[in-house]
């Protein structure tokens, strides 16, 4: 008999974290479910340890490297189930994550994506939780404004997320042309098309190791610029999605420029709608790239200090 779930899972050097991972989700209280692991050519242990972990439930897929984006579809293409369940090869899910989700899909069966919360974990010593906007706590349904809801934290996360098997035979799957931010086009598109399902209860941790994951997603600003241009033409008719999307250009807009691409920097910035920012990051905007690497800096001190600032909020 089908299992309710899929769970496919990315790993690509994560020998340090794998185990953990895999760990909490074997522990789920809802177990009617596969594994699916796919390996994208990593090059330390990961490999070696997922083949030490025995349940019938796993399929290890070993791979090439192509990506995360590939990784992700080709464990998609090898679901067999109804609902799929996304995790990386280094976060964590509570033992409810998948009764939480399944909850959903049986309140909300129509939707296109469901999602849980989640909690930010620094360096395993300091927790953050995400804010959402027009949201209220608790909250356990069909959300109005998905990009309104998005515009500080994302509800949207790649290991708290479930996708119908359907939807991504319809061609809802990742870009795989996109180096980064591949996961935020793929939301947008779904978001676009169908309801999505939110529970604002945290069941998943999103683990951070180190100042470069997670802390910034403009690791590849030609990508980011690419997809910004492939919704262009829906923002002009969606005023949630240009208020999203300016977010998101403002964070590539100071990533540009505190690499002294002024380039990208003044075409992006000129694209930006002034009332989508508050005043904090009008004023950053228009800071010299020295301040700005200075307060990156000051960032990542302040949380190794546990304390967490965000312009956004």
């Amino acid at each position: 008999m089908t299992p309710f779930f899929s769970v496919v899972v990315s790993v690509y050097n994560k020998a340090n974290f794998v185990e953990k991972t895999i760990a909490s989700i074997l522990r789920q209280s809802f177990s009617d479910f596969e594994l699916i692991v796919v390996d994208d050519g990593s090059t330390d242990d990961s490999l070696k340890k997922l083949h030490s972990i025995e349940d019938e439930r796993i399929t290890i897929y070993p791979t090439k490297n192509q990506g995360v984006s590939a990784a992700r579809n080709y464990g998609l293409s090898k679901a067999k189930c109804n609902y799929i369940a996304l995790s990386d090869g280094d976060d964590i899910w509570l033992e409810n994550h998948l009764s939480e989700l399944k909850a959903l899909i049986e309140a909300y069966p129509r939707c296109g994506i469901y999602a849980t919360s989640y909690e930010k974990h620094f360096f395993e010593r300091y927790v953050t939780q995400p804010k959402f906007s027009n949201v209220d706590h608790p909250f356990f349904g069909i959300v109005e404004d998905y990009f309104r809801t998005s515009l500080v934290d994302n509800i949207l996360w790649t290991s708290a997320v479930a996708i119908p098997k359907q939807v991504i035979n319809d061609g809802f799957v990742f870009d795989e042309s996109i180096g980064c931010g591949e996961d935020i086009d793929l939301w947008i598109r779904i978001a676009k098309d169908y309801n999505v399902a939110f529970s604002s209860k945290p069941t998943a941790h999103k683990m951070i190791h180190s100042k470069d994951n997670h802390l910034s997603l403009t690791k590849n600003i030609p990508d980011l610029i690419s997809i910004l241009d492939k919704h262009e033409r829906d923002e002009k008719n969606n005023p949630s999605l240009k208020a999203y999307l300016d977010i998101n250009r403002f964070t590539i807009a100071m990533e540009a420029k505190i690499r002294n691409d002024f380039i990208n920097y003044r075409k992006i910035k000129k694209e930006i709608d002034p009332k989508h920012l508050n005043q904090k990051l009008k004023l950053l905007l228009i800071l010299p790239a020295s301040i700005l690497r200075l307060l990156k800096r000051l960032k990542f001190f302040l949380l190794k200090k546990r304390l967490y600032i965000s312009p956004f909020r």
